[in-house]
């Protein structure tokens, strides 16, 4: 009884307290981005983190659904345009059908769209990058220009949009 009395008086005064979040904390935190994409996507194509593809991006082949000219300011390196708006399956007509792809746009939706597509056209293992390029950049991730050049430049489509974008080396272009 002693021993219940002394653990319950020593946490007495804990009980009601909300822990406060650091003051250098980004403004959105990580769960408000999930609930953000649980209510963009429909997951129709499965998901893969950006750490497993950045330890392994010669095992996929990467994919970039953005428009051209947020693939022009950057792209994750080793990527290839291949757009949304102006998609066309001639694009991919070469590729292996069979090897991993893993498609990104900024958050995700335009990427998952790609992907439906790109499963009806047989590709067997279709990924939708988590977060895709937000979240790339977001964990630190190196992104290039078209000449290949690392840069810290990032298109984030609009500024409503940009807010995801939450890693303050990169500079923001809309």
């Amino acid at each position: 009884m002693n021993r219940f009395l002394l653990i319950l008086f020593s946490i007495i005064p804990f009980l009601g307290c909300k822990a406060q979040a650091p003051e250098n904390r980004p403004k959105l935190n990580e769960t408000s981005f999930d609930e953000k994409l649980g209510s963009l996507l429909s997951f129709s194509v499965p998901l893969i983190g950006v750490e497993e593809v950045h330890k392994a991006k010669e095992n996929y082949i990467l994919l970039d659904t953005r428009e051209r000219e947020e693939f022009e300011v950057s792209h994750i390196p080793g990527a290839t345009f291949v757009g949304y708006k102006d998609f066309e399956s001639s694009s991919v007509e070469n590729l292996d059908r069979d090897k991993p792809v893993v498609l990104y746009c900024s958050v995700g939706y335009r990427s998952e769209k790609i992907g439906e597509k790109l499963r009806k056209m047989g590709f067997s293992k279709v990924y939708n990058l988590y977060g895709s390029i937000f979240e790339w950049v977001n964990k630190g991730y190196p992104i290039v220009t078209p000449m290949g050049v690392e840069t810290k430049k990032i298109h984030t489509y609009n500024k409503k949009w940009s807010e995801w974008m939450t890693n303050p080396s990169f500079q923001k272009i809309w």
